[in-house]
């Protein structure tokens, strides 16, 4: 169970990694986009139809494309101040209280699953789209695949962190 576990979390880290390096080739895209809509909107008084639904469109996309590996790195805001002063004197209560918002977190990126993937089956039958109609549109599926996908992925790092905790974490509360 436990070599099944750590499996899990090591394709769970690596697909998390993938999706951060697409998030980050989706921000060049989109200073590309931005950049050639200011070109064209300065040099030949003709802007780029769309521009400001594509920036709309990706920045949910990279937001959630990324957030996979924020957790997985632990970089995740929140203030851990507690758990670093706990840490120093009581490790085991440090431990055992990163495991539990870990836990919680699972729950809450489940939850978020539990109430995306009807929206995504919606868009992916209605195929339902955003912008204007005759200047740009594009379909709402692919943001919200996204969003599902991400979340299942923190879902499943979550659950890792929970029960197998990192070495990352050791170190936070043994410092």
């Amino acid at each position: 169970m436990c070599t099944l576990l750590a499996t899990i979390k090591q394709l769970a880290g690596k697909t998390a990694t993938a999706f951060n390096a697409v998030g980050t080739l989706s921000v060049l895209g989109l200073v590309a986009v931005v950049n050639y809509d200011v070109v064209a909107r300065g040099v030949f008084s003709a802007p780029f139809m769309g521009a400001v639904e594509i920036v709309q469109f990706s920045l949910v996309f990279i937001v959630f494309l990324q957030l996979p590996d924020v957790v997985r790195v632990n970089r995740l805001t929140r203030s851990d101040g507690f758990l670093l002063l706990t840490g120093k004197r009581y490790p085991r209560l440090s431990s055992i209280l990163q495991r539990l918002i870990d836990s919680l977190s699972f729950v809450f990126m489940g939850l978020i699953v539990y109430a995306m993937w009807p929206e995504f089956t919606e868009m992916w039958e209605s195929q339902d789209f955003f912008g204007v109609p005759g200047v740009f549109t594009a379909p709402w599926w692919p943001v919200k695949l996204v969003i599902v996908l991400s979340a299942i992925l923190c879902t499943l790092l979550f659950v890792c962190k929970s029960i197998i905790p990192d070495k990352s974490t050791r170190n936070i509360t043994d410092a």
